[in-house]
């Protein structure tokens, strides 16, 4: 028998990563995993922000990043200013750098809105591509004379089932984003 429960772990891991990158994604408000993303350049070496300094949403239009070792805070800054998706502007006093999170234009919002539509097609191919994957082998073990052609309808529903609940909740996700970023 076909065994689709490798196929069901793809299709939940491509919609935890698009559910992971629509967390990066900007709506206005201050958010430490705004800056996930970013790489620093730090004791010769890119290292992930979050393993050089502590980024704390201070207030809702307000991010304080802590450096661990104060000597990075120039590296840092220049790292979030030379990520032009960001759009952000960091200051530092000498300890801390603040980064005040700009409020969204309209115009602006919309952009953001269409980049993250990206991101579902991006997921919707992930899906399709492990859709693919399993109707391969699925044919594969009936031609082997592994499977029968009931059986073979049969996996081909239970994937297709399945792919249709996992774009259900891309979909979803989309939506309660796309209102979180257009809402003022």
């Amino acid at each position: 028998m076909f065994d689709t429960k490798q196929y069901e772990d793809k299709f939940s891991g491509a919609v935890s990563h698009f559910e992971d990158e629509l967390k990066k994604v900007r709506t206005g408000r201050a958010h430490p995993s705004m800056l996930d993303g970013l790489t620093v350049e730090a004791y010769g070496q890119p290292m992930p922000l979050n393993q050089v300094a502590n980024v704390v949403a201070a207030e809702a239009q307000m991010l304080t990043i802590t450096p661990f070792d104060p000597s990075n805070i120039q590296v840092i800054t220049a790292a979030i200013r030379a990520d032009q998706g960001l759009g952000l502007n960091p200051s530092d006093d000498g300890r801390i750098i603040r980064v005040p999170i700009p409020p969204l234009t309209e115009e602006r919002r919309k952009q953001i809105v269409k980049q993250t539509s990206e991101k579902v097609e991006e997921a919707r191919i992930a899906l399709r591509n492990v859709r693919q994957d399993a109707l391969k082998e699925a044919k594969r073990l009936k031609d082997a004379k592994e499977l029968s052609e009931d059986d073979l309808k049969r996996v081909e529903k239970s994937i297709d089932d399945s792919m249709a609940a996992y774009n259900g909740q891309i979909d979803s996700a989309f939506k309660d984003k796309e209102k979180e970023i257009l809402t003022i």
